[in-house]
């Protein structure tokens, strides 16, 4: 003849009490009141015929029958948690987190990543922003968006935009102090991201000499500068596919949108297993195809900034 067993919200309250040693932390996690757990653990052990806790002043001490039996249970119940999740888990949509700064989230991702998801319906994209280094066992990145040569050990790394940075400044800091030569940013602030040494790379690659690469305000990341040109206070370096808005509209003069070769770009940058994951490749095949669209509409669009910009100057 089979066993009855006792009441599971007993048994609940039994091992909430037994693993925090304490009836009102277990009232706090089951949402019910002290005197609900005490009850239903005295209940308990009436039903089994023994005493599962010495009751001692303001602590609770398993008996070795408590000990044994909270043992059993505390098994029990993490394999019905687990099974539990498991089923929901599959019920859920898979999560893919991207890792990029909080410029490139702002300025080019998140705008596109609404025609990902319509393409790709039913995947929980998670933008991460950050200026450090991604670990992607420790922080749970899938993919990440780096700007830099795409140099990382133990990792793949793909081209995505060639997106040399460029000057940028506001029309009336312009009229009032002239930057016409490259020379010229000797007379003006420099924004600076404090990430990056950009400044430094673009006028080693550029040639110029006499212009300090470390002088000017640091900015937490592109935003900061980009705001900060768009104010007036200085002159920001900054990828042409950030701020091709701000030229088009006049809010920002770009002087030498020609550019320079740093060799810098964006990467995608992942892990080799990641691709085992197919919301990965999805992301992948998308993102680089976006890239490369954009690329394409870029740089006619920079061949017309650049004619706005020489009129600006006439």
């Amino acid at each position: 003849m089979a066993t009855s067993l006792p009441s599971l919200a007993s048994l609940r309250a039994f091992e909430a009490t037994a693993r925090h040693s304490s009836v009102t932390k277990a009232a706090h996690e089951l949402n019910v009141t002290p005197g609900a757990v005490s009850l239903q653990v005295r209940e308990l052990e009436q039903t089994l015929g023994v005493t599962l806790f010495e009751r001692r002043p303001r602590q609770l001490v398993l008996t070795e029958d408590g000990s044994t039996y909270f043992a059993t249970l505390r098994r029990a119940f993490r394999m019905m948690r687990e099974a539990t999740e498991e089923l929901t888990a599959r019920k859920r949509a898979p999560v893919l987190t991207v890792s990029c700064t909080p410029t490139f989230a702002a300025q080019w991702l998140v705008p596109r990543i609404g025609a990902f998801e319509l393409q790709v319906p039913g995947i929980d994209v998670r933008i991460s922003t950050t200026n450090r280094l991604t670990d992607f066992d420790s922080d749970g990145v899938d993919v990440a968006i780096r700007h830099g040569l795409g140099r990382y050990d133990g990792l793949m790394s793909e081209r995505l935009i060639d997106d040399d940075p460029v000057p940028v400044i506001h029309p009336a800091l312009r009229a009032k102090k002239p930057l016409d030569r490259p020379e010229d940013l000797a007379g003006h602030a420099l924004l600076h991201d404090v990430h990056r040494q950009d400044w430094r790379l673009w006028l080693d690659a550029a040639g110029v000499e006499g212009v300090d690469p470390g002088r000017g305000p640091v900015f937490v990341n592109s935003n900061g500068a980009i705001d900060a040109a768009k104010a007036g206070d200085g002159v920001a370096l900054v990828r042409l596919s950030l701020v091709a808005r701000e030229l088009a509209d006049g809010m920002l003069e770009a002087p030498f949108l020609e550019g320079v070769m740093t060799g810098l770009a964006y990467h995608l940058v992942y892990p080799p297993a990641a691709l085992d994951r197919p919301p990965v490749v999805a992301f992948r095949s998308w993102i680089i195809a976006e890239a490369r669209t954009q690329q394409a509409i870029e740089d006619p669009a920079a061949g017309m900034l650049h004619k706005l910009g020489a009129k600006s100057q006439s």
